[in-house]
């Protein structure tokens, strides 16, 4: 049984070999002349880069090009959408769109099991733990990409939260000094340098572009998932509704702000001692009675 899956695994690898070799060797021989002559003459000790460069774009850009062309034919528009406002959230994390996310999400899902399933033969473990852990590299492969996903984007949503009261003090200043809105966001991006600063300047950016404030801040409160942001945004839509002045709203918004945090951090302080007790009882406890104790119950011991 052993030898028929080694088989079976050995065929698939040089089947996807194969596959992998017929559908990078396009370039005819033609070509690559006609590519040779025109190309610019270089310095000799560039050869290796150029190489490198040229490999990449003749045999691995398109290869991957043809993949997302294949692949965003099979995933579906409110697919796509959601993965875009997940990876926007995460940061957009190597450049990565839905295609390519679904890319990475198809190869993890062929490389984990066939790595499980060959370690498993290796260690000449039976066809059912086999089994098992190839459903169970199979089961990894499916959540653990848009897990990872998520955490970043949890993550950078926090970072961001932790900068808005020192941000929101710099507006203020910035808007008491005289600057429009759209002058003391500026202001603020040039200054400063985080998540939410970015983000600030992405708003900047599609609001040069046509879009309007209102959208551009909307978008923000979709890239960065906070309640605090969501409150931010609405009172900012708020007041330019009303025409409520700025200053007073980022005042309170600031205050608010740093009024939570410490409330936060009431909380875990509150929480800590719950938490260090589990650790006491189980390591430390234990070490100081053998240390106490130990000598004593040896001593007994000796005596009787």
């Amino acid at each position: 049984m052993i030898v028929l899956i080694s088989s079976f695994f050995l065929f698939i690898s040089l089947l996807s070999y194969i596959l992998l070799i017929l559908l990078t060797s396009r370039t005819s021989h033609v070509e690559s002349r006609l590519e040779a002559y025109f190309a610019p003459q270089i310095p000799a000790g560039s050869v290796d880069l150029e190489e490198e460069t040229t490999f990449m774009k003749r045999v691995v850009s398109p290869f991957w090009e043809n993949l997302q062309k294949k692949f965003i034919k099979r995933i579906g528009k409110e697919e796509a959408n959601k993965l875009e406002t997940l990876l926007l959230q995460a940061g957009q994390p190597f450049q990565l769109n839905p295609v390519k996310f679904k890319l990475v999400q198809f190869f993890t899902g062929i490389i984990l099991p066939v790595t499980g399933g060959g370690y498993a033969l290796l260690l000449g473990l039976s066809f059912n733990i086999l089994l098992l852990i190839v459903v169970i590299s199979i089961g990894i492969a499916a959540i653990l990409p848009k897990r990872l996903l998520r955490a970043k984007a949890e993550k950078r949503s926090k970072e961001a939260v932790k900068e808005m009261p020192d941000l929101l003090d710099l507006l203020t200043i910035s808007l008491e000094a005289g600057l429009g809105f759209d002058a003391a966001l500026h202001q603020v991006v040039s200054k400063k340098d985080g998540i939410l600063a970015e983000e600030f300047k992405t708003v900047l950016e599609e609001m040069r572009l046509g879009k309007t404030r209102k959208e551009a801040l909307i978008g923000l409160s979709d890239r960065v998932v906070s309640e605090d942001v969501r409150a931010f945004v609405s009172s900012i839509i708020q007041a330019e509704k009303l025409g409520v002045g700025m200053v007073s709203v980022l005042r309170v918004q600031t205050e608010d702000l740093r009024v939570t945090r410490k409330q936060k951090a009431e909380e875990k302080a509150m929480k800590a001692p719950i938490k260090m007790m589990f650790p006491l009882v189980l390591f430390i406890f234990p070490t100081l009675f053998i240390i106490l104790l130990g000598p004593a119950i040896l001593q007994l011991m000796e005596n009787f």
